[in-house]
């Protein structure tokens, strides 16, 4: 009889099932999250950066690389261009393909708003995804300070990404600015991006690839986002000693990725991955799961924990929150100027009637009979009311400037009296 997993903790290195995964870093940004990854214990042989910045590709350790290169570039990039990047990853799509042929599993970092990771970037997702691969992207949108070039074009590769991949994951580097102090560099503000996003992919790695208490398979995995185009939120936080499972909660629930925990009860789908050590709890668990099902009522949660030595007196917990977009869906239909003209001319009103209707007066027997009669006698028909239409007796007091001109004389008559009055057009 196997022992229990609670008091043998499985080593993760002996315990990845038979998936194969395949980790892409694209553009500088992707590649640092990838580098942090491989630094923190991630094989480096399921990684590869893909990159049109020669410099920058050459001075990695990253085992596989991708240069996306063509003479017309001489090395300088994309120089920012989502359009070169675009080109650049078709031009080597065979290569791109080649590298991710054989994999179950395929994810792509990137950072957006830049040339190479939000032009090459969906090109790359929609390669993998016809070598058969599940694809999931991990992304950054910039800074506000960034400008609002790289803002609208980061917004442009995003929802290229959410057309061509599986599930997009998504971490908005503004969020994270009321969390940071006053004093923090530059350096200090991307490193901590680029270390949220790493903590992103390897517990979806470790949730998806690695046995653990309670396991999420790679079939459900596949069955709950295969060309389901989803788009997630995702926070990650660790706590120790007695209190770890109420401070993880509290942490995680107050997390400006997920708006202070708003976006849990509007998500279509929940993931949540526990990693705990040896000494973790089946109340601990109940306690952290218990307080994020009351936050998000009828919604699918589903759950993976495992144990690892290094989480002695630990918890970890990240959760991903994903929402399912429809891109298939027609867009509303809005009457052009021909539908308006012919709800002019037929009379009808696009507008709905109002929901407060006063009600019918009450009439007399006499007034009704009144009202029948005179319904009866309709347009065109004899003996009906015959109208004359003449011109008001108003009096012209001034012309204002125009007082001192002369009319308007042509053939006979004053064009400066209305058409429909010269020729006595009825006005109906």
């Amino acid at each position: 009889m196997d022992e229990s997993p609670l008091t043998t903790p499985p080593a993760i290195e002996n315990t990845a099932r038979a998936v194969c995964l395949k980790v892409l870093g694209i553009g500088n940004a992707g590649m640092s999250v990838l580098e942090l990854l491989v630094a923190g214990g991630f094989p480096a042989a399921s990684t590869a950066a893909i990159n049109s910045d020669l410099e920058t590709l050459q001075a990695s350790s990253l085992p596989a690389k991708v240069p996306l290169e063509t003479k017309l570039l001489r090395g300088l990039g994309s120089g920012g261009d989502p359009e070169r990047g675009r080109t650049l990853a078709e031009e080597h799509a065979a290569a791109i393909k080649e590298l991710c042929r054989g994999s179950d599993l395929v994810f792509i970092t990137a950072g957006l708003g830049g040339g190479c990771g939000t032009g090459a970037g969906p090109i790359v997702a929609r390669l993998a995804k016809e070598t058969g691969a599940l694809v999931v992207a991990f992304l950054m949108t910039p800074f506000d300070c960034e400008g609002s070039r790289r803002q609208h074009l980061a917004q442009k590769g995003l929802e290229a990404f959410r057309e061509a991949a599986d599930a997009v994951i998504c971490l908005p580097n503004q969020k994270l600015f009321k969390t940071l102090e006053e004093n923090t560099s530059v350096l200090g503000a991307f490193k901590l991006t680029d270390e949220l996003l790493a903590d992103a992919v390897r517990s979806f790695w470790h949730l998806a690839t690695h046995k653990g208490l309670i396991d999420l398979h790679f079939g459900q995995l596949c069955e709950l986002l295969r060309d389901q185009h989803t788009e997630s939120a995702f926070a990650v936080a660790e706590a120790m000693g007695p209190t770890r499972s109420r401070e993880v909660v509290e942490k995680l629930l107050g997390s400006p990725l997920l708006d202070g925990g708003a976006v849990l009860p509007e998500s279509d789908s929940i993931l949540v991955s526990l990693m705990g050590g040896p000494d973790l709890t089946i109340a601990d668990v109940n306690r952290v799961m218990e307080e994020i099902a009351s936050k998000c009522e009828g919604v699918q949660v589903t759950m993976g924990a495992a144990i690892h030595q290094d989480f002695q007196d630990r918890l970890g917990v990240t959760i991903i929150a994903a929402r399912c977009v429809d891109h298939s869906s027609a867009p509303v239909s809005r009457p052009g100027i021909e539908g308006l003209q012919s709800q002019l001319l037929s009379g009808s009103s696009p507008r709905s009637g109002s929901r407060f209707v006063p009600p019918p007066p009450t009439l007399r027997p006499e007034q009704v009979e009144q009202l029948i009669a005179r319904q009866g006698r309709g347009r065109g028909q004899k003996g009906g009311p015959r109208f004359r239409q003449a011109q008001l007796p108003l009096e012209i007091v001034s012309k204002g400037r125009f007082d001192k001109s002369e009319p308007t004389i042509h053939k006979g008559e004053d064009l400066d009296v209305p058409t429909y009055i010269r020729r006595g057009v009825a006005l109906n």
